[in-house]
C-alpha cells in the first residue's frame, strides 16, 4: 500500500510474496520514487536475495561512480578521463552517501566553483557527467530511487564567437609552421585541419592504411563514426610521402602551432587555436557556395543543429541583408552634409 504523509512525503507498506513474509515499510519524496520501489519488490519477492533492497542502499557517491565505471563508463571514449574527474567531484561533495544527495548539494557545490573561477561550461560538463552516472544506474536498476540531480538546469552560456582566418592570416601562419617550426610534422597536419575541416586530433591521428588516392579516413571521431573526406592530388601525394618517410605524425604538433600562430602575431578568439583551421574550412566553405548538408557530412557532425552556426556566412543569407533592410525601399537620396566650421 503506498499513501500520502501529512509531511508532504510518499509512505510504502508492503509485504512481498504474501502473508508471513518480511514487511517493508519505507518513505519517499516523490510518488514515482514509491511506485518504482513497490513494483521492484513485487516483481523480485521470489527472490531469496532480497535483502539489498530492503535496507537503505548506504552506498557512498564513489562507490557509485565504480559501480558506474565498470558497467558502462569503461567503454565510453573518454570513460578514464570522466571517471577520474568524477571521483574528484566526490570527494569535493565529501563523498556523502549517494541515496541523501539532494539538488541542492550540487547548486551549493556549482556556486563555489563558479566563485573559484571555474567556466560555467565546465560547470555543465560536471552536471552532464554526474546525470549521466544516475540515469544509467536507474536504468540499470543499481540504484531503485531517482536521479537527484535531474531537476537542476544547466547554466545559460552565451554563444562562443566563431572565429575563422582570412586568406592573409592563413598566409602568414602557414610561412611560420614552413619556414621557423622545429616539428616536422606541424605544417601537414594543419594542412590536412584546413583542407578537409578535420579536428586537429583527427588529423594527427591519420596513418597510411587511410589513405587512398584522393581521399583520407578519419577513424575514431568525436562522433565515434568513420568519416571520408576527399582531397587533391597534391595533399594526398603530401601524405603518402610523409607518411612512408616518418610512419606518424606524432601528438604534440598542437604546441608547435600554438607557438607559430604567436610568431605570426595573428590574434584568434580565445580558447579556439585548436579549432581555428577547422572553422576556417567551414567558413569559406559556406561564403564560397558551398550546402550546409554537405558540410554537416564533411565535417561529422551528427545533428545539422551544429553545422547551422555557419549558416549566416552563406553568400545569399549576406546579399539579403542588403537588399531586403527598411532603407532600401525608401526612393529617398542620401544627401551627405559637411558640418560648417564655427
Amino acid at each position: 500500500m503506498i499513501k500520502k504523509l501529512r509531511t508532504g512525503r510518499w509512505h510504502v507498506d508492503i509485504q512481498p510474496g504474501g502473508r508471513g513474509r518480511k514487511r517493508v515499510r519505507k518513505t519517499f519524496d516523490s510518488k514515482a520514487e514509491a511506485l518504482r520501489f513497490e513494483r521492484l519488490l513485487m516483481s523480485q519477492h521470489t527472490d531469496p536475495e532480497l535483502s539489498s533492497f530492503l535496507t537503505k542502499d548506504k552506498r557512498h557517491l564513489s562507490q557509485l561512480v565504480q559501480v558506474w565505471f565498470q558497467s558502462h563508463g569503461k567503454f565510453l571514449r573518454d570513460g578514464d578521463r570522466r571517471y577520474r574527474h568524477l571521483l574528484r567531484m566526490a570527494d569535493a561533495l565529501s563523498d556523502p552517501v549517494a541515496q541523501k544527495l539532494k539538488a541542492r548539494d550540487f547548486t551549493v557545490y556549482r556556486a563555489l566553483r563558479i566563485q573559484n573561477g571555474i567556466s560555467p561550461k565546465t560547470c555543465n560538463n560536471e552536471l552532464g557527467y554526474i546525470n549521466a552516472v544516475f540515469n544509467e544506474l536507474v536504468r540499470t536498476k543499481d540504484i531503485h530511487y531517482e536521479n537527484p540531480f535531474s531537476s537542476i538546469r544547466p547554466i545559460a552560456v552565451p554563444e562562443r564567437e566563431m572565429g575563422y582566418l582570412d586568406h592573409h592570416q592563413v598566409k602568414k601562419i602557414f610561412g611560420e609552421l614552413q619556414e621557423r617550426s622545429q616539428n616536422p610534422h606541424v605544417y601537414l597536419v594543419a594542412r590536412i585541419s584546413l583542407e578537409t575541416g578535420a579536428r586537429w586530433s583527427e588529423a594527427e591521428s591519420l596513418i597510411l592504411d587511410r589513405v587512398k588516392p584522393y581521399r583520407v579516413t578519419f577513424h575514431l571521431t568525436k562522433s565515434g563514426r568513420n568519416r571520408t573526406v576527399p582531397v587533391s592530388q597534391s595533399l594526398y601525394t603530401a601524405i603518402v610521402y610523409h607518411l612512408e618517410e616518418w610512419g606518424s605524425f606524432g601528438t604534440s604538433t598542437i604546441s608547435a602551432f600554438r607557438r607559430a600562430v604567436e610568431r605570426s602575431g595573428v590574434q584568434l578568439p580565445q580558447g579556439q587555436c585548436a579549432h581555428i583551421l577547422r572553422h576556417t574550412f567551414a567558413s569559406h566553405f559556406i561564403m564560397g557556395g558551398g550546402h550546409l548538408l554537405t558540410l554537416q557530412k564533411i565535417l561529422g557532425h551528427s545533428t545539422i543543429n551544429m553545422t547551422m552556426r555557419y549558416s549566416h556566412l552563406a553568400p545569399d543569407h549576406l546579399e539579403d541583408a542588403v537588399r531586403l533592410n527598411p532603407f532600401a525601399a525608401v526612393d529617398v537620396p542620401l544627401t551627405l552634409t559637411q558640418k560648417t566650421p564655427s
